[in-house]
């Protein structure tokens, strides 16, 4: 890799990594790699409003590959002391997606400078910590006629500099529920006058083993309790209203379906048994990340051909990637690349992203092209 295009991008990452955004907020973060990419590239520069991308255009009839890095932070401090430590309170780049977004830009750099055989999309995408930003952008692909699309996370737990890829499902299908519930207060002395919650939440949360049991699905399905709130603190209060929050998480979306029409038919059963009103809230959604073996395969040999490990991973990761969002539309897949066997696992008070892995990146999206 060049060496000014590295360079470049590593302050790039400090920067971002100092201005942290929340989801559905990175307006400076959206800006500052707006004006990157215009200062240092010819790349044409197309504005979507939360999201971006630039193109290199080879030519027409030439194919239209897409690469996508995330930029939003997440809610939480910085903690350890670093150079170029987060300026904004509970706010951190502790996920890495100031990293992804660099090595996109170091990417952009590098195409701009060398060229390529191949119509070249650089997709800056937001809120992917939330599943929003994939979701709203996934009509770049058909608006742009897009044959293939490629990502990448940065993950603990493989070796340093490793390229692990995984054909199918890679990342976990998952959402946030929220069941309202609500039925009568009444003076604590009498409760017979009144409809608690409490007692249906408790139903729910007492059967979630049964429905999660791996006896009855496919493969992995989980239900993580979140938070379960009834009442107050008033002790001559009977109360009348109660939320349960939940994440459900599945291997496959088809089992994530039927984990949640488990549980939304329970509450209506349990409302009906004690008089109460429901509904259903849904947030945080995220469908299963599916690799193509073809495009899996291509990430292998770019691995393999530039010399990096390849690890092939006998699980997917449980948590979830709104990238599957694009995989649905055309091919494409998603790896990733080892921080370290040791090293603090995202979302970490110890977490920061290695500034190496930029250089990893930008070598397997430009092997790519290669196939």
């Amino acid at each position: 890799m060049n060496k000014r295009n590295y360079d470049l991008a590593v302050q790039l990452r400090h920067e971002l990594h100092e201005h942290p955004e929340l989801a559905n907020n990175e307006t400076w973060t959206k800006k500052h790699l707006i004006d990157f990419l215009k200062k240092y590239t010819r790349l044409e520069i197309v504005d979507k409003g939360r999201w971006f991308y630039a193109v290199y255009k080879a030519g027409p009839g030439k194919k239209n590959i897409a690469f996508r890095a995330d930029f939003d932070a997440i809610p939480t401090d910085e903690y350890i002391k670093i150079p170029h430590g987060s300026k904004i309170q509970g706010v951190s780049h502790k996920c890495g997606h100031d990293g992804h977004s660099a090595s996109l830009a170091a990417f952009a750099l590098e195409i701009d400078m060398y060229g390529a055989d191949k119509n070249v999309f650089f997709l800056f995408q937001h809120a992917e910590e939330t599943g929003d930003g994939a979701r709203e952008a996934a009509v770049f692909i058909e608006e742009n006629n897009i044959d293939e699309i490629y990502a990448y996370h940065n993950m603990s737990g493989f070796p340093f500099k490793a390229v692990a890829v995984k054909d199918g499902v890679s990342f976990c299908s998952s959402k946030g529920m929220i069941i309202h519930m609500e039925g009568m207060p009444s003076h604590a002395s009498m409760p017979e006058k009144g409809r608690n919650p409490a007692f249906a939440i408790a139903k729910i949360i007492n059967s979630i083993p049964e429905f999660t049991s791996p006896d009855k699905n496919k493969g992995m399905v989980l239900c993580t309790v979140i938070q379960v709130s009834v009442g107050e603190r008033a002790f001559g209060k009977n109360p009348g209203k109660g939320e349960l929050l939940l994440t459900i998480r599945a291997l496959y979306e088809e089992e994530l379906d039927r984990l949640q029409a488990n549980i939304e038919s329970l509450a209506r059963e349990e409302a009906d048994k004690y008089g109460l009103d429901v509904a259903f809230e849904y947030v945080d959604i995220f469908p299963e990340t599916f690799n193509h073996a073809e495009s899996a395969d291509k990430i292998r040999k770019a691995a393999e051909n530039k010399g990096y490990e390849v690890v092939e991973m006998k699980e997917a990761i449980r948590s979830s990637e709104d990238f599957g969002y694009y995989t649905k539309e055309t091919k494409g897949a998603i790896f990733l690349i080892g921080n370290g066997e040791d090293f603090p696992a995202l979302h970490t008070n110890e977490y920061d992203f290695r500034d190496d892995l930029i250089e990893v990146a930008t070598d397997i999206f430009h092997g790519i092209l290669d196939y």
